[in-house]
């Protein structure tokens, strides 16, 4: 097909590629413009003095016939470098462990021993997750933006769908039972890490998608979570598209209502006619210019801040931990407390057989808690001492949290590399450095795509369906065939 429309793309993070892939296979000439040395983005992999870290997102899911990671490979003839992972993690309360099999059977045996009483919730999220997957499953995109998205929606409702309707506007807390600590904790600890809020706020059918997730194909990537987004890149590159590398974009042009060009801090002006924004909205609000920036504003203006994270990168002798461990756990310190803020840790060691991930004898390991990104930049600003004294309690907080999970830990720390929201506003360019996309909290405040620009569209996590590598290859997806729509 001949090439029909000039795309750039900012931005090489996991949705921003799927869209170009899709439309560089349509006949498009796209172009993806990457302020980093290598793509990805949140869900990249850093290398840092013979280790290779993932710098946020740990893991992947959506691998399963039908599912969006699966859709695109066989799109685009690609073979995904993933190995499955069972169970998916270990989730540490202070009295119990319980274990998220990735198999359906072991997994209905563990909550019925861990949770007793609370198996009726259960079927009921299944049942509703069953329904979330096969809608995900087609062409559904939500929230409608156009009279295109209208007529897709249409044609994708099916009688199968209807007993969804009654939970559109519940949250999973109102379907749980009540009475059980533990349940409750473990229920928001998921749900913060797949849909970005608790239990009494996440809606019923994402959040019932979402604690479905370790049983929907989760996989280590090997080499590293950005090796998906490398996987993307060189595709790209390989069939003829653009993927330049050192090209921060500084300004979005704006002619006559539309995107006209942009231009990167190395003084390279490219034309568009569509342009991708795999950015946050405060970051597409930083390169839009005129009357553009200043409507766009006003709508950031009305937007909640979303979460950041503190992470910490750590170089472990292998030879110090536990046999038999699991690679990825999940500690809930104190139930009682609300969580992040090192009160709820994420831990993901490199598996053993990916010896490209580390030295000999060596393991890389990431640890994760979101945190409110704020006061992280109000203290690097005004008193770095205390940034810096914050930071350290952080660490050991985490570290002590992770030992829970792992009996000597701190005995097996080669090195420990810190990292708050500075540091991924440094590293990724997103504003404050928030990070994960919006709580998943309604249906009906959902965000789309469309920007009131008519030609320029965002991706990543900050449209819906939201954070993780499957939610935004969703919405990449969906970019792109809104694009060719037209």
């Amino acid at each position: 097909m001949p090439k029909n429309g000039r795309v750039v793309v900012i931005g090489a993070g996991i949705g921003g590629l799927t869209a170009a892939s899709l439309l560089l296979k349509a006949g498009l000439d796209v172009t993806v413009l990457e302020a980093h040395v290598y793509p990805g983005g949140s869900a990249g992999t850093f290398f840092h003095k013979g280790y290779r870290f993932d710098a946020g997102a740990t893991l992947a899911g959506g691998f399963a016939p039908g599912g969006p990671h699966f859709q695109l490979a066989a799109a685009l003839g690609l073979k995904w470098p993933i190995k499955p992972v069972d169970p998916a993690w270990t989730v540490h309360l202070p009295d119990k462990t319980i274990t998220q099999w990735a198999d359906a059977a072991r997994w209905r045996a563990e909550r019925q021993d861990k949770l007793p009483g609370t198996e009726p919730f259960w079927q009921k999220q299944e049942r509703l997750a069953a329904i979330a997957w096969d809608v995900s499953s087609r062409p559904f995109p939500w929230p409608p933006q156009s009279w295109h998205d209208w007529l897709t929606l249409a044609k994708a409702v099916r009688p199968s769908i209807l007993p969804a309707i009654p939970y559109l506007t519940r949250t999973i807390g109102g379907l749980a039972p009540t009475g059980s600590p533990d349940f409750r904790a473990f229920l928001d600890a998921q749900l913060l890490i797949s849909a970005q809020t608790t239990a009494d706020k996440a809606n019923a059918l994402y959040g019932s998608a979402a604690l479905d997730l370790p049983r929907r194909s989760v996989n280590h990537v090997l080499g590293g979570i950005g090796s998906l987004a490398k996987a993307l890149a060189d595709w790209i590159q390989e069939n003829g598209g653009q993927v330049l590398y050192r090209q921060e974009v500084t300004e979005i042009l704006v002619k006559n209502g539309r995107a006209a060009a942009v231009k990167t801090n190395k003084g390279l002006t490219v034309e568009a006619e569509y342009l991708l924004a795999n950015l946050t909205p405060w970051g597409l609000g930083r390169l839009l210019d005129g009357a553009a920036a200043n409507g766009w504003r006003q709508k950031i203006a009305a937007m909640p801040a979303t979460w950041g994270a503190f992470t910490l990168y750590l170089g472990l002798e292998a030879a110090q931990l536990p046999d038999g461990l699991p690679d990825h756990h999940q500690v809930i310190v104190d139930p009682s407390l609300p969580l992040g803020e090192a009160n709820s840790v994420f831990i993901s060691l490199s598996d053993l057989a990916d010896d490209g991930r580390a030295p000999a004898g060596m393991r890389a390991a990431t640890l994760s808690t979101h945190t409110a990104a704020a006061p992280w930049h109000q203290l690097q600003q005004t008193d770095r001492a205390a940034y810096e004294e914050r930071r350290g309690q952080y660490a050991a907080r985490m570290i002590a949290a992770a030992e829970k999970a792992i009996p000597g830990l701190r005995s097996a720390v080669h090195f420990c590399l810190p990292g708050t929201p500075v540091t991924f506003q440094r590293f990724t360019r997103r504003p404050f450095g928030m990070v994960g996309g919006f709580p998943q909290e309604s249906l009906f405040r959902a965000r789309g795509p469309a920007t009131g620009i008519p030609n320029v569209w965002l991706v990543g996590d900050s449209i819906f369906p939201g954070q993780s590598t499957a939610g935004v290859t969703m919405g990449g997806m969906r970019v792109a065939a809104a694009i060719l729509s037209r």
